[in-house]
């Protein structure tokens, strides 16, 4: 192991937190450290590149497939590596933050992978930060239990061979951690932050286990983020002397700009990759984001009318499919958010035919394994999976050869029959308010009407509003989006939820905060990259 760096980081503005000094021990800040100085330039780089890609698809209105990287998208000699025995059978994924609850829980869910998320289903405090970290120390090493303090219900993890696999998802390249900076300041990139704490502690410790150091890599938006990733974890492996290949990282191909680079980000992380999966809310999202003054025919209708049968999904996923077992590679698939109700089995009854539905389509389509955010959904998915690939691992062999996607098909948004809805866009400010009132509370997965919303869709929403009011868009109702139109919805809103929770509970709420906060990133005209940046800037903790 290299020796301790120089020069540590600082931790600052933030209280003390009960076992912290566990995780930010001084020779894991040094390997964080080492990280930030090694690689950070890098990640600046590479976002002013976003930038200028951006202000390119502003200008042309489309995207094409590389021509530069023509050579490896045509060489047909090369493969990824093959996967580790634990990430050979990922039928079933279950994904969730790293409470110590859900920790426990998604280890015992029955899903093959549990994603451990540091990402969109978690608020970025510090406290969730650093206990999250502890979280999964804890659960490698057994000493991990919760009792529900209003139930009384203890939970404790089942035997090691009915745990899942964790695959674990840093923060995307665009967040920053503001507890933590060099020694001029500079604060730490969330990603080096959570991948190196998680990598420092636990990769020997995996090793031991006959498992590795896993990961869920967000937000990639070209190959080359992918070959930074591939560098840091080149770095971390020698650091720690663990052998080179030791890493795997699982690419979810969630912006627009990724979708036309898959192969590249595959060739990129080839000694490290496992999979790429099809992360549909924030690809919608990036879709949004990129061509929001594209004009009509970029438009897109209420979030729930746009299914995976869309042809412009369709596309997406089947390129994804073809692609991954092209390269020898898992193609997983998108998720099942819906939250089961206690109260309403009508409710379910519905929803459970919807995610059998999306989950036997994956499944037909060549699809490896698929999400879900609810271990009630777990054998549903199951089911669909059992049933293609019966004792199989995988089907890494359908290599999908029909598939013939075209540069234009990925984009090919007025392709749609549905349009936007007056109802859509209540739902959009209902969905935006209330997840953003419980992110500011330090929540990154809400259950909202049946559904797990996380930071993806609070995203769509603010998006989608945006891009209605600047397209000028009129809904089925006859009215035109307009800044007051999303002033009138919020503020009936908010109404709303004063009634329904109360005047005590929505005053100890953040919830005029969410409301002001929302139409901030809907409405002006400077249209914010990421919510979570605005958000983070009130985040308590």
């Amino acid at each position: 192991m290299s020796a301790p760096a120089p020069s540590p980081l600082a931790i600052v503005d933030a209280e003390p937190l009960p076992r912290q000094e566990e995780v930010l021990s001084e020779t894991a800040l040094a390997f964080v450290a080492a990280l930030h100085r090694r690689f950070t330039p890098r990640r600046d780089e590479l976002l002013a590149r976003r930038a200028e890609r951006r202000a390119e698809i502003a200008r042309t209105s489309t995207l094409d497939f590389l021509p530069e990287t023509a050579a490896i998208r045509a060489d047909d000699s090369w493969q990824v590596a093959p996967a580790p025995p634990a990430l050979e059978d990922r039928r079933v994924e279950i994904t969730g933050p790293t409470d110590r609850k859900m920790t426990i829980n998604a280890l015992n869910s029955g899903a093959k992978v549990w994603l451990a998320d540091f990402e969109d289903a978690s608020a970025p405090t510090w406290e969730n930060v650093v206990t999250g970290q502890l979280s999964l120390i804890d659960a490698y090493t057994r000493s991990i239990d919760f009792t529900d303090e209003r139930t009384g219900k203890t939970y404790a993890l089942r035997p090691d061979k009915e745990l899942a696999t964790v695959v674990m998802r840093p923060r995307g390249w665009h967040l920053d951690e503001r507890h933590l900076t060099d020694a001029d300041g500079t604060p730490v990139p969330g990603a080096l932050v959570d991948f190196g704490l998680y990598f420092f502690h636990n990769a020997k410790r995996l090793l031991d286990l006959g498992k590795g150091p896993y990961f869920y890599l967000p937000k990639t938006e070209s190959h080359l983020e992918a070959r930074l990733w591939n560098d840091v974890f080149v770095f971390a492996q020698d650091y720690l002397g663990i052998p080179q290949g030791t890493v795997r990282a699982t690419v979810l191909i969630e912006t627009i700009t990724a979708a036309y680079e898959m192969e590249e980000i595959l060739y990129e992380l080839r000694d490290h990759a496992s999979g790429l999966n099809a992360g549909r809310w924030d690809y919608l999202f990036s879709i949004v984001k990129n061509f929001r003054d594209g004009g009509p025919r970029f438009v897109l209708p209420d979030r729930n009318a746009v299914t995976m049968t869309a042809p412009f999904m369709r596309a997406y996923t089947e390129l994804l499919v073809r692609t991954c077992h092209k390269r020898g590679a898992h193609a997983i698939g998108g998720m099942a958010a819906f939250i089961p109700s206690r109260r309403d089995q009508e409710v379910n009854k519905v929803a459970f035919e919807k995610v059998k539905a999306d989950k036997d389509r994956e499944a037909n389509d060549g699809f490896d394994g698929s999400w879900v955010a609810h271990p009630d959904l777990v054998p549903i998915a199951m089911e669909s999976f059992d049933r293609v690939l019966g004792d199989r691992p995988n089907q890494k062999d359908r290599l999908r050869e029909d598939v013939d996607v075209k540069a234009e098909d990925l984009i090919a948004i007025d392709s749609l029959d549905a349009r936007p809805t007056y109802a859509g866009l209540v739902n959009a400010v209902q969905v935006g308010i209330r997840y953003i009132e419980a992110w500011l509370r330090g929540l990154g997965a809400v259950a909202i009407f049946n559904l797990m919303e996380d930071a993806a869709t609070a995203e769509i929403s603010r998006s989608q509003i945006w891009q209605w009011i600047n397209a000028g868009v009129v809904l089925d109702n006859g009215e035109r989006v307009t800044a007051e139109l999303a002033r009138k919805v919020a503020a009936g809103e908010l109404a709303d939820i004063r009634a329904e929770v109360g005047e005590e509970a929505f005053a100890a709420g953040n919830w005029q905060q969410a409301h002001d906060l929302l139409l901030k990133v809907a409405l002006d005209e400077d249209y914010a990259d990421f919510l979570t940046l605005p958000a983070y800037e009130q985040l308590k903790g």
